[in-house]
């Protein structure tokens, strides 16, 4: 999964994000791979008003129904602005 995060935060709250979807991820039975911060970078188009989010990269296997959870959790997140999951053996 790939998610950007508002880039009005800061390194600490970037943190305890990306600690929050870890925590998603591992209480429901899935297991990291890798975490990839990418840190700020510009986008290729503005979202929300923003021109910049911080991005991260998490890899993880999981069963067929954490993706739905983790992608719900994304979506009341509020601070962040986008996140897509996708499947690489497909």
């Amino acid at each position: 999964t790939i998610f950007i995060l508002h880039p009005s935060l800061d390194e600490e709250a970037v943190k305890a994000n990306i600690e929050k979807f870890k925590g998603v991820i591992e209480n429901n039975g899935g297991e990291i791979e890798n975490v990839d911060v990418w840190g700020k970078r510009k986008l290729a188009y503005e979202i929300a008003k923003v021109n910049e989010g911080h991005y991260t990269l998490i890899n993880f296997k999981s069963e067929a129904d954490l993706p739905k959870e983790l992608d719900r959790v994304f979506r009341i997140t509020d601070t962040v602005i986008r996140h897509i999951i996708i499947n690489p053996e497909n």
